[in-house]
């Protein structure tokens, strides 16, 4: 499966190129922090040597031994996945769940810097997903001037063009979701052109196709609002880069034609799956944008600097996105961050692990109800963008997963497929 080529090619290669990253970096730690700063970094390359040496020979999966405060649920979820009754005892990096493995993965290479101060605020992952960033210039440059002409005149737009300004937005956002770190396992994955010229000739390849739904949820919503009432979207982030101004242009459209009244982005608490989206990669994008030297580009930075500052923008980080657990098991797990999904009108799942977790993960027949696979997962109406990574896809018409599977056997895991699609929930 797709799963035991991410064990055992892609995986290694992150985890070399963390440790050269580490190594690169000696000569800086060294004048931050004297010796030290190298300590901690031999330290910590030689924790995760050892960690890619129990990956390649299959060793069993350990509990983790730091102090950090997810250890515990990170711990019990092992004992979890012992005890399954039809598990193989001790799971093990190629005898176990591939979404718990990956995870545990990137956990670990957290633990490694974590464990190790005065290094434990390096994100090993920030070169790259800097990197994409400036390497998609042309393609935010391009996004930026299209979305700040529309502002000139979007008080002026009718409902039918509002529509199908948002539709474009949308499918903006979900194409953006092809820029994955994790999934070029560092590659470079930066988007060189101008993502809204393509947009025409990539609609036969979305193979679920909800906006409408997404569009009537969001009308409905601002004609029934109240005083007392605001609506409000939540994007639950994936990649920085390319992929997160593609979602900033999104919110700050759902804000300017008022179909929404806020807007909340929920990232992950520590670097996760190479190019994931933390609060300092959001908020380094926002300064960014705008201080560049490019007049629409800056404009879009300064007014998302003042609606996080109005607060009608708010990022959250919670732990819960950075555990193995389905989103099935939030409600339990997460209580706290699930009551606050629920307070949501619509939430938009960004790209493919977010779906993996939505979905459980599993090898479902394509045509399951995506209902279904959410496994009573409903805090909120939810729409999942997302360019297909891994072999995991529901919701299709009866056949249609087997005729594309028939002329293109790579069409799951290549990222040429994308789904908009949407649940309402109860």
């Amino acid at each position: 499966s797709f799963a035991y080529f991410t064990i055992k090619d892609r995986l290694p290669q992150i985890l070399t190129r963390v440790i050269d990253t580490l190594h690169r970096h000696k000569n800086e730690f060294f004048e931050e922090h004297g010796e030290k700063g190298v300590e901690a970094e031999k330290r910590a390359i030689s924790f995760l040597s050892k960690l890619r040496n129990e990956l390649q020979t299959d060793k069993p999966v350990t509990p983790l031994e730091d102090e950090l405060p997810d250890a515990a649920l990170w711990n019990q979820y092992l004992d979890y996945q012992r005890n399954l009754p039809n598990g193989n005892g001790e799971p093990s990096w190629f005898q176990s769940p591939w979404l718990y493995i990956e995870c545990y993965m990137y956990r670990r290479i957290h633990a490694a810097l974590a464990q190790n101060p005065p290094i434990d605020n390096f994100d090993v992952f920030k070169e790259g997903k800097t990197q994409n960033f400036f390497e998609s210039q042309e393609a935010v440059i391009a996004l930026c001037t299209y979305f700040q002409e529309l502002l000139k005149n979007i008080k002026d737009l009718d409902e039918k063009q509002l529509q199908e300004e948002l539709f474009k937005l949308l499918q903006v956002s979900l194409w953006g979701n092809k820029c994955d770190l994790s999934f070029s396992a560092g590659e470079d994955s930066s988007q060189k052109s101008s993502p809204l010229q393509s947009l025409e000739n990539l609609v036969p390849y979305i193979l679920v196709n909800d906006m409408e739904k997404v569009w009537s949820l969001l009308v409905n919503a601002k004609k029934n609002r109240t005083e007392r009432s605001n609506v409000r979207v939540d994007i639950i982030l994936d990649n920085a880069g390319f992929e997160l101004v593609s979602d900033l242009v999104l919110a700050d459209f759902l804000l300017s034609s008022k179909l929404a009244d806020e807007v909340c982005f929920h990232g992950k608490s520590i670097p996760w799956y190479v190019s994931d989206t933390t609060k300092h990669d959001f908020n380094w994008t926002i300064r960014q944008l705008g201080s560049a030297n490019h007049m629409w580009m800056s404009r879009c930075g300064i007014n998302w600097e003042g609606n996080l500052k109005k607060g009608v923008w708010v990022f959250h980080d919670h732990m819960f996105w950075t555990l193995p657990h389905d989103f099935s098991n939030m409600s339990e797990v997460a209580p706290d961050l699930y009551a606050e999904l629920q307070k949501s009108n619509l939430l938009l799942f960004k790209g493919d692990l977010n779906y993996r977790k939505l979905t459980g993960d599993r090898k479902w027949e394509y045509s399951v109800p995506f209902h279904q696979a959410l496994n009573k997962f409903n805090p909120a109406p939810l729409c999942s963008l997302r360019t297909l990574k891994c072999d995991t896809q529901v919701g299709l018409k009866p056949g249609q997963g087997e005729q594309i599977q028939a002329s293109e056997p790579e069409w799951m895991v290549s990222g040429k497929y994308g789904v908009i699609q949407f649940d309402a929930g109860l």
